[in-house]
């Protein structure tokens, strides 16, 4: 099985530049997808999916924000919009397709980097979400949470982490709420599990135009998945071209 996520930055624009002919290239069973940034009457009927796949989207009630979005070969058994959080389901933050007793599902997690206010909102969002993170293990569910994070959870994440140590998406206590992700509530870095070279990003900054070039990056797109699924990990990669937004897709196959 191949999962794939990617942080499309406006999925319009994402399409335009050939994303969805790459994406059938890729041979996926599931792509996930945030800050789509379009509700799907404002995407053609040839923009809802690519071909092969159903298309779920969940963009969130402010029009040309946030949003994520799933594509799947087949009709899931269940599709959960939002993770029961008042504040942020309207934001279109989470869509979870269920497959028996398996889950995918795409995650967008807030940036708190635009001022107090909105990571005063990232933090609450950590909080709930690690309530809904412990009912998925305690479901017994197997799961797949894709998605842009919004944080480099160790040093070997981002380039600069000497520089970035009192900077949103690297902050002490959000690389602590990680080490509770993937330690007592469960969890597992899928992509860790068989690739810890350094050097391994999924984002670079627009406000430099060579970043993505010198590769002067941020790995903020995970696959976080429960210790079964971790188990079946047999390879992965983020691959630097070609380019549909700041982010690069994340790919995993699961053996």
């Amino acid at each position: 099985m191949r999962v794939l996520t990617l942080n499309v930055n406006g999925l319009r624009a994402s399409v335009r530049k050939g994303l969805y002919p790459w994406l059938e290239g890729q041979d996926a069973d599931f792509v996930c997808l945030q800050e789509i940034k379009a509700r799907p009457e404002q995407l053609s009927e040839a923009g809802l999916a690519p071909r092969g796949y159903l298309g779920f989207h969940e963009p969130g009630e402010r029009k040309g924000h946030f949003g994520v979005a799933l594509f799947a070969r087949s009709e899931p058994d269940e599709l959960v919009r939002g993770f029961g959080s008042a504040e942020f389901d309207p934001e279109g933050r989470y869509i979870e397709a269920r497959f028996g007793d398996v889950s995918i599902a795409s995650v967008y997690v807030p940036a708190g980097t635009s001022g107090h206010v909105r990571l005063a909102a990232k933090f609450r969002f950590m909080e709930e979400f690690s309530a809904h993170l412990a009912s998925l293990v305690a479901s017994g569910r197997h799961c797949i949470l894709c998605g842009d994070w919004n944080i480099a959870h160790k040093e070997i994440d981002l380039k600069n982490f000497r520089a970035n140590q009192k900077n949103s998406g690297f902050l002490p206590e959000e690389r602590a709420w990680l080490d509770q992700v993937f330690g007592p509530i469960g969890f597992v870095d899928a992509f860790r599990r068989v690739n810890t070279e350094p050097g391994q990003y999924s984002w670079w900054s627009q406000r430099h135009p060579t970043t993505r070039e010198r590769n002067v990056g941020w790995r903020l797109d995970y696959q976080v998945v429960t210790p079964g699924i971790g188990d079946c990990v047999v390879g992965a990669s983020i691959p630097r071209e070609p380019r549909f937004s700041d982010h690069a897709p994340v790919i995993v196959d699961y053996g």
